[in-house]
């Protein structure tokens, strides 16, 4: 393999026009200097220079290389200027992955928020309910918004940071009898219909709201079941039932419905951030989880 500092030599002795004057301009000694072309003819395996007179000039493979050696010289230092921007984060690209309900809620105005103070870093933005984890341990994406049961997983080079706790709401028909409550006891839903809009990762959330169920000791009657939380919304309007959505898909609620707590149990979701460890102590990296866990806290 072409060693690219060698490639830096040859360049240097081409447009010196001899091993002296290239010695001198590297501050090396003209033997150190052929030692190194020799080296690289070796690996190129052809001569890289010929005498003329008393100088040298390049074989078309030398002046192949002398050019190639410029080039790469650019790119080097065009790239050692970009991981110098995306160090003080001026620069760059995050890729940020998150489920439906954080879109709602949480994406676009932690998204706002960064882009307003660093209108540089780029964001590949992706809504997906599956496989979030996976894709930062995999490094296909550097953040990711997921659910959480109560055990927090190890991942390797993956570092897990909580946002926030997120509390199911009870949605619920303007004529329901309930609506009157500031807050309505699970147990007393136990003849209603359903609406299950419950989506995410791995299932953590329809095992959450099972396990709700069966503390207040009933299984629900589902009607319909959807993956949208405002589609959820309007079969509740319509009166085709009830469902538990949360928190932060309530952002935009139906002007059909009234939203009231739930208690005995209140289902709550665990909201974490993942973080790719090769980027989480990156400056624009940090000022976007500080936005996310700022909006998510709200």
């Amino acid at each position: 393999m072409l060693d690219v500092r060698r490639m830096q030599v040859l360049r240097a002795v081409v447009t010196s026009g001899s091993v002296s004057a290239a010695a001198s301009n590297l501050g090396f000694t003209p033997s150190a200097i052929s030692q190194q072309l020799s080296t690289l003819e070796k690996e190129a395996g052809t001569p890289l220079l010929e005498k003329v007179g008393r100088g040298l000039r390049p074989t078309p493979a030398g002046t192949l290389l002398a050019e190639r050696a410029g080039r790469i010289a650019e790119l080097l230092g065009e790239t050692e200027a970009e991981l110098a921007d995306i160090r003080a984060g001026r620069t760059g690209l995050l890729r940020l992955r998150f489920f439906t309900t954080a879109a709602v809620g949480l994406i676009p105005q932690a998204v706002a928020k960064f882009r307003a103070e660093h209108p540089e870093v780029q964001l590949d933005l992706q809504l997906q309910e599956a496989g979030l984890l996976d894709d930062v341990e995999a490094g296909e994406a550097d953040l990711a918004v997921i659910v959480l049961g109560e055990s927090v997983p190890e991942r390797r080079g993956v570092r897990l940071v909580h946002l926030a706790d997120d509390p199911y709401r009870v949605v619920l028909p303007g004529s329901h009898p309930q609506v009157d409550q500031g807050s309505v006891d699970m147990a007393k839903l136990a003849h209603d219909s359903w609406i299950n809009s419950s989506v995410t990762d791995g299932g953590i959330c329809s095992r959450l709201l099972e396990d709700a169920y069966a503390s207040a000791g009933f299984t629900p009657r589902v009607v319909v079941e959807t993956d949208s939380t405002y589609s959820a919304q309007s079969f509740v309007a319509a009166g085709m039932g009830i469902a538990l959505v949360p928190r932060l898909g309530l952002d935009v609620v139906h002007p059909g419905v009234e939203v009231r707590a739930v208690t005995n149990p209140e289902p709550t979701r665990h909201l974490h951030l993942a973080v790719r460890e090769a980027v989480a102590d990156l400056p624009a990296a940090r000022s976007l989880q500080h936005c996310l866990h700022e909006v998510a806290q709200k």
